[in-house]
C-alpha cells in the first residue's frame, strides 16, 4: 500500500533548512534499511520508489515463484505473482509490492535512525559550506555557556567556540553578552588542535562538526576591524600592510597608500583619533600605534619603534638584523614595558632589532653607517 509523503517532506525540509530532494532520499533510504532488516534481504532484492506526481512511496521486493511456499518474505505463488506480472512462471523472480504496514516496530526504528542520520549529515554539510565562506571575517554572536575556560557562542545556525587562548586576557563575559570575533577556522571535523610554539597544546572537541573557531586575539581581527571602520581601506585607497599585537595591551599597524595626496596614518587614525579609538574600544582599550609602511627596511623599522626616535642604525641584511641607536634617556621607551615595543616592532617588520644606547652603538665594531 503506497503512503503519502509530500507534506512530511515539505515540513521536514523547512524545519531542517535542507532541500526537499534530500528528505526524499533520506526517507527512501530509511524505508530501504527497514525492509532489509525486517525481511533479511539483500540490496538487489529491494526497490523503493517515490512517485512525485502521485505523491506515493511504493516498496517492491523480489520473490521467487514456487508451488510450495516455505518463506513468504522471499517466495510467492504463481497465482499471486500473475496478478502483478502476467509473464510470471515457476522458477522465475517477480517484483511484488509490499504493504508497509507489515514492517515491524524494530525495523521502523531503524528507518527513523537512518533518516535522522542522513538528514543530519546533509545539515552539517550545508552549515559547513555556509560558514566556510565566513572564514577570515567578523561575526557577532551571543555568549551561551562556558566550558573549561572556552566560551560557547551562539551564531544562530550553530554554536561556535572562542577558545581561552583566543580571548583577550582581561576581558570577562556573562551569559547573554554579545561578542564580536574573527572566524579563525571552520572545519568539518569535530575536533580542533590548539597549538603552542608549533606543538599541540590541547584538542578542542565537540559532539559533531562543523566546528567553528573564533578569535579576538588574531592580528587579522584588528585588520578586519580597521576595514569596517575606515572606508578608504574598503575602497582600496589605503592598504594595511602588517599588523602586530599583544592582545589587550598594545598593537602596531603599518599602512600604505600609492596616492601622494593621502596621509594614510592620519586617515586611519581619524579626526581627533576617532576611528582608531573605536577600534581600540572594541579591543578593550588596546593601544594601537599606526605607522606608515616603507619598502626601505631601515625607514620602516625606525618608524615601527615609535614613539622612540632612533638617531643611527646599522643594517645587516644577510642576517635580517638591524642595530639601532637611541638616546640614553629613550632606551626604555624604545624597548617598552616588558620589552613590548621592541617585540611588536620585530613582529611587524620581521627583522631582528638590537636596541642600543648611542654610546654602546659606537663601541661596537663599526660597519658602514648612514
Amino acid at each position: 500500500m503506497p503512503i503519502k509523503l509530500r507534506k512530511v517532506i515539505e515540513t521536514v525540509a523547512k524545519e531542517k533548512n535542507v532541500p526537499e530532494e534530500v528528505i526524499e532520499k533520506a526517507l527512501k533510504d530509511g524505508i530501504f534499511a527497514a525492509v532489509k532488516k525486517e525481511y533479511k534481504l539483500k540490496n538487489d532484492q529491494i526497490r523503493v520508489i517515490y512517485d512525485k506526481e502521485k505523491d506515493e512511496l511504493k516498496v517492491f521486493v523480489k520473490k521467487k515463484v514456487t508451488p510450495f511456499i516455505e518463506d513468504e518474505r522471499k517466495e510467492v505463488t504463481l497465482e499471486e505473482a500473475k496478478q502483478h506480472n502476467p509473464n510470471a512462471d515457476y522458477g522465475k523472480f517477480v517484483w511484488m509490492p509490499l504493504d508497509l504496514e507489515d514492517i515491524g516496530r524494530i525495523a521502523l526504528a531503524v528507518a527513523k535512525d537512518v533518516i535522522a542520520e542522513k538528514v543530519s549529515r546533509v545539515e552539517r554539510d550545508i552549515l559547513y559550506k555556509e560558514f566556510k565562506e565566513y572564514e577570515g571575517k567578523i561575526l557577532t554572536g551571543t555568549v551561551r555557556r562556558f566550558e573549561d575556560g572556552d566560551i560557547i557562542v551562539d551564531l544562530g545556525r550553530l554554536e561556535a567556540i572562542l577558545p581561552k587562548e583566543e580571548q583577550i586576557p582581561k576581558e570577562t563575559y556573562k551569559i547573554g553578552d554579545r561578542v564580536r570575533a574573527l572566524v579563525l577556522k571552520v572545519t568539518k571535523e569535530n575536533k580542533y588542535p590548539v597549538l603552542e610554539k608549533g606543538k599541540v597544546k590541547r584538542v578542542i572537541k565537540t559532539y559533531e562538526g562543523p566546528l567553528v573557531i573564533l578569535s579576538r586575539t588574531h592580528p587579522n581581527f584588528l585588520k578586519k576591524l580597521l576595514w569596517v571602520e575606515v572606508p578608504e581601506i574598503q575602497e582600496g585607497e589605503i592598504e594595511v600592510k602588517a599588523v602586530a599585537r599583544e592582545p589587550g595591551e598594545r598593537a602596531k599597524v603599518a599602512v600604505y597608500t600609492k596616492d601622494k595626496n593621502i596621509d594614510p596614518v592620519g586617515v586611519v587614525v581619524g579626526l581627533k583619533g576617532s576611528r582608531i579609538q573605536n577600534v581600540s574600544n572594541e579591543l578593550s582599550g588596546e593601544k594601537i600605534d599606526v605607522i606608515e609602511w616603507s619598502e626601505d627596511p631601515a625607514k620602516f623599522i625606525i618608524r615601527a619603534l615609535s614613539p622612540a626616535r632612533p638617531t643611527k642604525y646599522r643594517l645587516l641584511p644577510k642576517e635580517k638584523r638591524i642595530e639601532i641607536a637611541v638616546p640614553k634617556d629613550e632606551l626604555s621607551l624604545a624597548i617598552g614595558k616588558n620589552g613590548i615595543n621592541a617585540k611588536l616592532a620585530h613582529k611587524l617588520t620581521g627583522w631582528h632589532i638590537d636596541i642600543l644606547s648611542e654610546e654602546d652603538f659606537e663601541k661596537i665594531q663599526k660597519l658602514p653607517t648612514k
